[in-house]
């Protein structure tokens, strides 16, 4: 079996996307509505699959969403993606976001999250996409942790199925 091609985390990472908060993304709280910094992240998640495997995608999993913090009025959100790892056809993109005060440059971790998702060829049938080469501390540790997420995933699923 021929071994799967390799591309490293920086060919697909988006770093510092940004998004600008208006009137318009406040829930009734006064803070950003998250359900529309999580629907930025997994469009954002999208794009670095679709770099990292040359195909479309789908997102198959979202797990460990954390909101640390909220995001007000006059923020500016900093969206960062990379992919963790890849197995076969599937992916692990992890996301961070920030808020940043752009008058003051302060900035504040607010979201972290992990989405799986999965390349698909001209029939719609899951396909392989490369490995991926971590180059950093940072990455070799991300891209261990996404193992043991992955195993986290694929237990559950086990034990969920056993029950029906």
């Amino acid at each position: 079996m021929p071994s799967r091609s390799t591309r490293p985390v920086a060919a697909s990472a988006i770093d510092k996307h940004v998004y600008k908060v208006f009137p318009n993304d406040m829930n009734a709280h006064q803070t950003v509505f998250g359900g529309m910094i999580m629907a930025k992240c997994d469009r954002l998640a999208l794009v670095v699959a679709e770099r990292h495997s040359g195909h479309v995608c789908v997102t198959a999993a979202v797990d460990s969403i954390h909101f640390r913090a909220p995001a007000k009025g006059n923020d500016t959100l900093l969206f960062s993606l990379a992919l963790n790892r890849s197995w076969g056809s599937s992916m692990e993109i992890g996301a961070r976001v920030e808020a940043e005060n752009s008058y003051t440059g302060e900035s504040r971790h607010i979201l972290s999250a992990f989405f799986t998702f999965v390349a698909l060829d001209e029939n719609d049938k899951p396909v392989d996409v490369p490995a991926v080469e971590p180059e950093t501390d940072d990455q070799k540790r991300r891209f261990n942790n996404a193992e043991i997420r992955r195993e986290g995933r694929l237990e559950t699923r086990r034990k969920l199925s056993e029950r029906h």
